[in-house]
């Protein structure tokens, strides 16, 4: 008998549907896989599972016996654990504390943290978290505080354990610890929903594995055996469509002139001498599974690892022969280089609550220094008026809080912050997530008509999003340069193939 099973669980949002009649059966001592791209509904099943959402229609089975979460608290009574990519932890408590939230060990009317921290040891050294109980957690490096949150899951020896994208911030280390435990839950008889991009790890652990697409179940409970990186893929994407035409690829031409080359760029434990070239007006998409090393090779060419060694060549560089190809030693020098970052999270790159002409002018006329040491109000305000106007950004006028537009009208007035700049490279990381289906296709025009004269670098958790914007396509896997895909050879299936190869 399955420890858990789901029946015809259906979810809807505003008219669309997340879920279409998924079942789902976990048996005691498995690890069973949930696999499909995003917005195949793995979210919202999960959250299903573990209280957090409550379906519009199906049923969940405990050992046989029906079972409705009020939340996640009550799944938790229920046996249910979770440990998701967003942590939930206290950084100004102790590791102890966050360990112990709302279950702490009392004694005499008092927490008895000798006790606590007997029992937590034993987790934490099978976890090879070897910090002190006592440390804050905010301290603590991001891979360290996932493995808090997962050894405070398995302190409340769960009868489910959900894990959701667990090895998103762990190093290879950590990953393989983790691997290791959870061959141990299932030698404990837990059964274990695992949730992950990389389908080396899934194939290495899983017992049995589920694929969603469209919100439907595609393959139900398949044996590992049974399944290869080749036929999962099949399975998340659907069948491989034909090869586009050569037209179809609406990017902006290659041109002649000095190009960006970024050679034998190493930052320890992560990239291992990567080298990508680009030519102004050339879209180059970077791409790999979760750990690769992708996104964190754009935070080295803007600056943001300072640990990291190589050389880096830009075109239009006036310092070029200053630097000799240094790597920036931070966000600031990259700037001054001509290197701007779009990320995907806007509060890095977005003043909610100041005026939309104050975000325009923050590069070029504030840190850039460009307009003198006297900054006339009217004239940066005529400059913003005319940039939202190229970039059809909705709003009434330029002395609006940024933070009331749309997330696509947000990220347009990011976009135009640094267009006002002129920066001769443009890396993007996930430019459009969050965004829906029309600001998207708004953004990707403007990163096009914008790519003319510069080299642009774009990392994207959207698969679509690197086929149909890219040129080509660097792929990456475990810190190295793996493949590099372009014409014909770009599709989402070649890919999403070529990210999760194993050799």
């Amino acid at each position: 008998m399955p420890v858990i099973e789901a029946t015809g669980l259906r979810k809807t949002y505003g008219g669309i549907t997340a879920l279409n009649g998924c079942d789902l059966r976990i048996a005691a001592g498995t690890v069973h896989a949930l696999l499909g791209e995003n917005g195949a509904g793995k979210s919202t099943l999960v959250k299903i599972l573990t209280g957090a959402v409550r379906p519009d229609a199906g049923r969940i089975l405990i050992d046989g016996a029906p079972a409705r979460f009020r939340d996640t608290a009550d799944a938790a009574r229920h046996g249910v654990a979770v440990v998701s990519q967003e942590l939930n932890l206290f950084p100004d408590l102790d590791v102890l504390a966050n360990l112990y939230t709302k279950r702490e060990i009392l004694r005499y009317g008092v927490f008895d943290r000798p006790a606590m921290t007997a029992r937590a040891e034993p987790v934490l050294a099978e976890l090879g978290l070897h910090v002190s109980p006592r440390a804050l957690v905010g301290s603590l490096p991001l891979a360290q505080r996932q493995l808090v949150e997962i050894a405070k899951a398995l302190l409340t020896n769960p009868r489910v354990l959900v894990l959701d994208e667990p090895t998103s911030a762990l190093d290879e280390a950590g990953s393989q610890r983790l691997l290791h435990v959870l061959r141990a839950l299932r030698d404990r008889r837990v059964g274990v929903l695992f949730v992950s991009h990389i389908l080396e790890e899934v194939l290495a652990v899983s017992d049995r594995i589920t694929v969603l697409r469209d919100g439907a179940v595609v393959v139900a409970a398949a044996r590992r055996a049974d399944m290869s990186v080749e036929r999962i893929v099949a399975a998340m994407l659907g069948d491989r469509p034909p090869a586009p035409a050569p037209a179809a690829r609406a990017t902006v031409a290659a041109e002649a002139g000095p190009a960006l080359s970024a050679e034998q760029i190493t930052l320890p434990g992560i990239l291992h001498g990567v080298t990508v070239h680009a030519r102004p007006g050339e879209i180059v998409g970077l791409a790999g599974v979760v750990g690769a090393g992708h996104s964190d090779l754009l935070r080295v060419l803007s600056g943001q690892h300072r640990g990291a060694t190589g050389r880096l060549r830009l075109p239009g560089d006036p310092d070029q022969r200053r630097r000799r190809g240094r790597l920036p030693r931070n966000l600031r020098g990259a700037v001054r280089s001509g290197i701007a970052l779009v990320a995907g999270d806007r509060q890095f790159g977005l003043m909610p609550d100041k005026p939309i002409w104050i975000n325009i002018a923050q590069v070029r006329s504030v840190s850039l220094a460009r307009d003198g040491a006297l900054i006339r109000r009217a004239r940066l305000r005529g400059r913003a008026r005319r940039q939202i106007a190229a970039l059809a950004v909705r709003t009434t006028s330029v002395d609006e809080p940024a933070g009331l537009l749309s997330g696509g009208n947000q990220q347009k007035v990011v976009l135009a912050k640094w267009f006002e700049a002129a920066p001769s490279v443009l890396l993007l990381d996930d430019p459009t997530r969050g965004v829906d289906v029309g600001a998207k296709a708004e953004i990707h025009r403007l990163i096009r008509a914008a790519g003319a004269g510069r080299v642009t670098l774009i990392c994207s958790t959207d698969l679509d999003e690197l086929v149909n914007l890219c040129d080509r396509v660097v792929v990456l896997r475990r810190g190295r340069v793996a493949a590099e895909l372009s014409g014909d050879r770009l599709d989402r299936h070649t890919l999403l193939e070529q990210m999760n190869a194993t050799t």
